[in-house]
């Protein structure tokens, strides 16, 4: 298939980051706020099954983060899937992970955003978010390179805040090995719908697929960058989960409002509960400002094919940033966590991002016919499929009601289009 004429009418993004910028981008959305609370409904779902959970989530995102290398390797172009399915499958598969990705990750910024205001200012949880993705989306306005500097400070304190963790729960007297039993007491379902749950916090590594028009030498860049990323948040998340189970067990974590810093307490270390907390507020601000990179970048591309209108399409001339798309991007943010309390009603993220990579692995199994280099993103589509059904029903029901909306919008649009 060609590539979209649209793409060329419109300039390029400048591309500036190296492998340590694009890794440090990754990190900074998958080492996010989703580590300080996926464990405890994981836990729940899967009780003494968390870590065979982990390990699912981590094989499926592996399949995935492959594909998505190999794809961005040959589409080094700002929108990840959305360019994949586009060109390897046809113009509604990429439209569909677009709108997938557009969709549940707006509600996942507006989510962040009132994260960060709940552990800064609880009473005022709202103008914090507010105030946040203002100052982000100032900061994405800048330049693509600003925004590497700041997630680099953001990955740093949370990485250093996770390591406290470890280091003072496998280091305690509460700690017991005979916690991290893996007999999977939720049963397979519970362990599915665990590894669903934890997948999510592992999904960031499609930010640097989707800001491949800003990676220098992409070919080689991206293959590196994305598995290096997705190996280093693994052992981080195995090490807090380890830490965590040991101190806690499957049933006390199941039932923690804030299983990290619980674990910090039983531990001993009282004191280090307020730091976690500060941990968890960088975290979703680094998780903010890379989802409102990774949003608009494929807000960018699907206003070049017109999927979206036109006008967001423009490239600044100076910072060689969408700004537009950000903008509009930073504007829909901002009313939703100004209004809207969202973080209990976007179970259908994980739904719509597993449907994302999906149609990634589809676009990937194009790539070669020979059997070994299909076997991979064949797994990898096989497992999006079954967590994304294994996710709890309300999830399921209306991540597919979003994307329901998405077909008949993009039929519509061509019916219009065609008379």
């Amino acid at each position: 298939m060609t590539q979209s004429g649209s793409a060329a009418e419109t300039p390029e993004l400048r591309r500036t980051l190296g492998v340590a910028d694009a890794v440090v981008i990754g990190l900074g959305s998958m080492v996010g706020a989703g580590i300080f609370a996926a464990l405890g409904p994981a836990a729940r779902a899967a009780g003494s099954g968390l870590l065979l959970g982990l390990a699912v989530a981590a094989v499926v995102a592996y399949c995935n983060a492959t594909a998505s290398a190999r794809l961005a390797a040959v589409y080094p172009a700002s929108g990840g899937t959305y360019v994949y399915g586009r060109e390897r499958l046809g113009e509604f598969w990429g439209y569909l992970a677009g709108w997938s990705f557009v969709v549940g990750k707006t509600a996942s910024c507006a989510a962040m955003a009132l994260t960060v205001g709940t552990y800064v200012w609880p009473a005022q949880a709202h103008a914090v978010a507010v105030a946040a993705v203002v100052a982000l989306t100032a900061v994405n306005y800048g330049g693509i390179q600003k925004s590497a500097w700041l997630t680099r400070a953001i990955v740093a304190v949370v990485l250093a805040v996770l390591a406290s963790v470890v280091v003072v729960c496998l280091g305690s007297g509460a700690s017991d090995a005979g916690r991290l039993d893996v007999g999977a007491s939720g049963g397979a379902g519970g362990v599915l719908q665990a590894a669903g749950l934890l997948f999510f916090a592992f999904a960031g590594y499609a930010r640097i697929a989707t800001l491949g028009e800003e990676v220098r030498d992409p070919a080689r860049t991206i293959p590196r960058a994305i598995p290096l990323a997705l190996g280093i948040a693994l052992v981080v998340y195995a090490s807090v989960a380890v830490a965590v189970l040991s101190v806690l067990g499957a049933d006390r974590l199941g039932h923690a409002a804030a299983p990290l810093a619980d674990a910090v307490r039983a531990a001993g270390v009282p004191g280090l509960a307020p730091v976690v907390r500060v941990g968890a507020a960088v975290a979703a601000l680094g998780s903010l400002l890379a989802l409102i990179l990774g949003v608009s970048r494929t807000t960018l591309a699907m206003a070049r094919d017109r999927h979206l209108p036109g006008a967001l399409s423009a490239v600044h001339p100076r910072f060689q940033v969408p700004h537009r798309a950000e903008l509009a991007v930073g504007a829909l943010v901002a009313v939703l966590a100004a209004t809207v309390d969202v973080r209990g009603a976007i179970g259908f993220s994980s739904f719509g991002v597993l449907a994302y990579y999906a149609v990634a692995n589809a676009s990937a199994w194009t790539l070669d016919r020979a059997a070994t280099a299909r076997a991979l993103p064949a797994l990898g589509l096989f497992g999006c499929v079954v967590l994304a059904f294994s996710l709890p029903a309300v999830s399921v029901v209306v991540g597919a009601g979003v994307l329901v909306v998405g077909v008949v919008a993009f039929w519509a649009r061509r019916w219009m289009t065609a008379r």
